[in-house]
Order: structure tokens, then sequence, then C-alpha cells
């Protein structure tokens, strides 16, 4: 038996333009991230810098448009001097944060040129957990100020003449959780985030700003935290943070396979709390979403209680993705360009070796995870308006989600290109889903490539040795007078492109 559904595409439905940096990622100082992932000097494919060209390779591919830097839990207690001037200078300090040893080898300085080396801009984060207000406004002036001050001439005596220029930058990380070192009430964050706020948009007033929001769904003051905090930042920010991950903790697959359904529920409560506190202040102002942490993250938790406490760059948090986790990531996206009007920015946390689409061996080779391919594909394809595809498909109910349509989709329509990448998940664990879309509000569309990612394995995986799950474009997707037509086999994701015909 197969599923059916339906679609329609229509010019004039549209969601918004897509921010690039929807496509973000994160580094922290976290395990294998930077030491041995990014920068790892005297390997055999590093350069002069010590960045790994292998993995550079692979994230210019993915066109990672900004990266979030150092931290996560780490920045809470990171004294960025550590990590500039001299290396033979630099001091070795213990993370509490991760109950390691960080030896600041790599820095600010470091990361602004990695960033550029991989074409990405710079998403900083301050420290507002051990430090505040003078260490923000100091980072900031090294960072963004032209010259002739103590610190933006502490920059140039690093052998950086020219500002850095960088524009994102977060007030603090997860403020409200327990964990953090510095933890804060939201009263408490409130006021001093919106007085570091104050003093950095004295330094540089282009800059742009993120509140923290709740570090999740599941704490007990959420979305209490992000109403009491914004009532002190809402004027003095861009965006508020959202952090979420998800694991088949279970072997649930077909609920875990629906957990963007509370993506969903959570970015519109996110979204209904910051315009409740706009009403409130009867702001003129609307408030945009930084989901600057998402991801898949369960598989590594018991091996990381067995790491040395206080060792240098152990493999924390390596989470080795199945095919299973693909999908939801591939989900996880689609949800995001569901809220492009708020959603402007987001990090899929992290980049390389931690919780990560790209693996390495120290010394070694490097690979990609199941999960890397939905993340280029909505990347690479799903640049410019997302569009607002009116869909009627078969739904199913799981142990904890009722009424989880089999089909999940969305478009993107690309105006410079002409082009619609029309981009689907498959949730059906049995059967294939026959689509069946309306697209005559875009005449002379023909199909360019139906990519399919699909295994009959959900545990599968990808190795250094086997790459076990990848995308192939033999898709049986095609168009005519006005209507596309696919079959989309189960349990796949599934991005289909068309082109407008040229003749």
């Amino acid at each position: 038996m197969t599923l059916k559904a339906k679609m329609t595409l229509e010019k004039d439905f549209t969601v918004a333009e897509i921010d690039n940096r929807i496509y973000g990622s994160f580094i922290e100082h976290l395990g294998r991230a930077v030491y041995g992932g990014i920068y790892e000097p005297g390997h055999p494919e590093a350069d002069e810098s010590g960045f790994r060209q292998d993995v550079s390779k692979l994230i210019r591919d993915l066109r990672v448009p900004i990266v979030r830097y150092p931290g996560g839990n780490f920045v809470s207690g990171y004294n960025w001097e550590d990590g500039v001037g001299p290396r033979e200078n630099r001091p070795r300090r213990l993370d509490l944060a991760w109950r390691t040893t960080e030896t600041n080898q790599f820095g600010t300085n470091e990361f602004v040129d990695w960033a550029r080396g991989v074409g990405a801009e710079v998403m900083m984060a301050v420290n507002l957990g051990t430090r505040g207000i003078d260490e923000a406004r100091n980072l900031i002036e090294y960072c963004n100020h032209p010259g002739g001050t103590y610190w933006s001439d502490l920059r140039k005596q690093h052998g950086y003449a020219q500002p850095h220029a960088i524009k994102t930058w977060c007030l603090g990380n997860e403020m409200d959780g327990p964990w953090q070192i510095g933890h804060k009430t939201a009263e408490e964050y409130g006021r001093l985030a919106l007085e570091t706020a104050k003093v950095m948009r004295w330094v540089d007033p282009t800059i742009e700003l993120v509140s923290c929001g709740s570090s999740n769904t599941s704490m007990p003051t959420f979305p209490q935290y992000e109403a009491t905090s914004l009532e002190h930042t809402y004027e003095a920010v861009d965006y508020v943070s959202l952090h979420q991950y998800y694991g088949n903790r279970s072997g649930d697959t077909a609920s875990y396979l629906a957990y963007s359904l509370d993506l969903d529920h959570f970015i519109r409560t996110i979204k209904s709390t910051c315009d409740y506190i706009k009403a409130k202040k009867r702001s003129k102002k609307t408030l945009n979403l930084s989901f600057d942490e998402w991801n898949v993250w369960f598989h590594s938790n018991e091996a990381d209680k067995k790491i040395e406490p206080w060792s240098v760059a152990p493999p924390q948090l390596e989470d080795v993705y199945t095919f299973e986790d693909a999908l939801l990531v591939g989900s996880m996206l689609i949800t995001l360009l569901k809220h492009a009007d708020r959603v402007k920015i987001a990090c899929l946390a992290q980049l390389v070796n931690v919780i990560a689409p790209i693996m390495t061996v120290n010394g070694g080779g490097s690979w990609k995870q199941t999960i890397y391919y939905p993340y280029l594909h909505t990347s690479v394809y799903g640049r410019g308006i997302a569009l607002q595809p009116v869909i009627s498909s078969p739904k199913y109910d799981s142990k904890e989600f009722t009424d989880v349509p089999y089909l999940d989709s969305t478009a993107v329509y690309n105006p410079e290109l002409e082009e619609i990448t029309l981009i689907a998940v498959n949730r059906s664990l049995e059967e294939s889903l026959s689509l069946a879309c309306d697209i005559r509000s875009y005449p002379g569309y023909g199909v360019i490539e139906h990519i399919v990612l699909e295994h009959e394995d959900l545990k599968a995986v990808n190795t250094l040795e086997q790459e076990a799950v990848k995308p192939h474009n033999g898709g049986n997707a095609s168009a005519r007078d006005g209507l596309l037509e696919a079959v989309l086999p189960k349990h796949s994701w599934n991005v289909i492109r068309l082109g407008k015909n040229r003749g």
C-alpha cells in the first residue's frame, strides 16, 4: 500500500525571505571541536595556521554562513585575554564547565582567521557568568574598535591592524541553567544583560545582540524566564536565544521522528512570549529569534561519564549519528524554515566532532556523518523565500504524539536562480508516500533532480571506512502541466529541485 498526500505551492503564499544565517553552526572549546577538529598543527592536512584543510573543505561545501563561539557552557568561565597574544605566554586553565584542561593555544584571533577561511561570519559570546560588563566592553573594543585605545592597540600588537568587525554578539549562555557557572535568576540576568548591552553598543552602535532564553522547554522556569528577562532587555537586543536537543532514548522511532512537532510548539511559545512583552511595553519593535543551539544529542551520554577529569581535548559528546537521526535533523530544518519570519539565526550544535555532522581522527582522516546531508541540502538549496505550502497528508498516532503527518515538508523559492526546492521527509516506517503537488503558480517549471537519502536500516551509521548512508539522485519526481508527482520512499529524506525551462 502507498500513502497519498497532496500539496499546493502558490507564489503569493510565503512565510518570509530566509536569512541565510539560519544555516549557521557552533564551535565551542569542548572535546575535540577545536583541538583535533578545526585546528591540529602538524596534521598532514593542516595549513601554516594549523587549520585542517580537509575539515575546512567539508565546511565550505556546507556554505555555513555564521559560527557561534566560544560557547556554550565554556564561555561562562572563560577569560578571553588568555587566548590572545604569543602562544608561549598563554596560561593553561581548568575548564570547570566540562572538567577538562584548556591550553588556550587557540583563541579569538585564530577563530576569526579560521571563520574567514571557511567563508563564515563570527557570532561571539561574552562571559556573563564569572565576568560581566567590564569584560564585554573590553572584548568588543579589542575586536571592533579601529585603534588608538589600549585594547584596540593590543589587537594591533597581536598582528591585526584592521578590526574584526564582529556584528553578532550573545549576552552569555544558558544563564537559567543551575549547571551554568554564574547561574542567574531571570531578574538578575535581565539587569546584567541590559547594562552589558548598553556599554557594548556605546563601543560599537552597529552590532546585533542576542539575549538568553531558556536552556530548553523542560526548564521549570520556561517560558517565564524569557518574559522576566525580556522585561529588561527587550528594547536593547535584537534576538532572544532558543536551545533544544532531542534523543531517541526509548527506542520509539515513530515518536522520535515526530519531535519536530515539539520544536514547532517551542518556537510558537517563544514567539508568543516575545509578542506579549512587545504588547506590554507598547513597543513598535518585533523581536526575532536566534535558535543558536539545536541538534540530536544522546548517544554519547554514557561514554562521557568515563572521561578522565582534567584531560586535554578528550573525545567528549562524540555522538555517532544513525540514519533515523538524519531524518529528525531534516525535519528540524524544515521546522526552522517554516518559521523563517522570526527565526533569523540558527546554529546546528556543533560543527566538528562534538555532536557534529563532521568527524575526524587525530592525525588521520575526516568523514561525513549521516546528519551532514540534510544540513548540506538545505543550506545549499534552501536559500531565497520560504513558501507556505498547503499540505494534506495522512496522519498517525505514536506513544508521545497524536495526529502526526506522515509528510513533513516545506518549499523554498529562489528568485535569482528561478528555482524551487521542495524538501520532504516521509515519516512512515512501512510505506512509501505518493505526493501530488500543484505547481500551476509556477508555469514552465520542470524537475532538475530528485535527491533521496534512504536506508533500510534506521540504525545505519557512517564511519571513516564506510559511508553507508549517502544520498542519490535517483528519485522519480516528474512535472507536467502544472503537476509535480513523486514517490517518497518509506522513512526517507527528499530534495526535489525544480527550475524554469529556458526553451
